[in-house]
């Protein structure tokens, strides 16, 4: 039996999709596609990573060389989740899919798809090219963990009032 080839794609995830986060669930749930772990990393270039609205979610404003270098984490994922991954970020209308450069911090595991440490890769990431104004007044972040000192309470997509 021949396994069928899957386009894999790498996604960096810098907000609640994160390991211990609100919604690292949905990266897990088999029913939304695959996706793999594969090293923690922080971009090459700073961006401003702002939590806001009154729900504190996180975003990271496409404004390349303002702000700092990003945290997070890149996984391999499979077209379906990549599919599911627009669908919750809201792509195209609330956020854009776009290629980014990352440092590779540490890895996991030892496989032929591990990244090296120090190395650059491109990966997909979801960020703001539209944003309030104010949102360029308010702190950024290196690293975003919605249990962090912040102070800011994220409230889960299900626990939103309607629009």
């Amino acid at each position: 039996v021949i396994c069928p080839v899957v386009d894999m794609a790498q996604v960096f995830v810098y907000g609640t999709l994160k390991k211990g986060q609100p919604n690292y669930f949905r990266m897990k749930n088999l029913a939304n596609g695959q996706a793999e772990f594969l090293a923690h990393a922080r971009t090459v270039e700073p961006y401003p990573l702002v939590i806001a609205t009154k729900y504190s979610i996180p975003f990271l404003l496409n404004m390349p060389g303002t702000g700092q270098r990003v945290r997070g984490e890149i996984y391999r994922v499979d077209q379906k989740m990549l599919g599911f991954l627009d669908k919750f970020e809201g792509c195209p209308e609330r956020y854009q899919r776009t290629k980014i450069q990352l440092e590779v911090q540490k890895r996991d595991g030892e496989g032929e798809n591990t990244l090296k440490p120090g190395s650059i890769v491109e990966a997909f990431v979801y960020s703001k090219k539209t944003y309030e104004p104010e949102w360029l007044q308010i702190p950024t972040y290196e690293s975003y963990d919605a249990y962090g000192d912040h102070g800011l309470t994220y409230v889960v997509r299900e626990n939103r009032s309607p629009k």
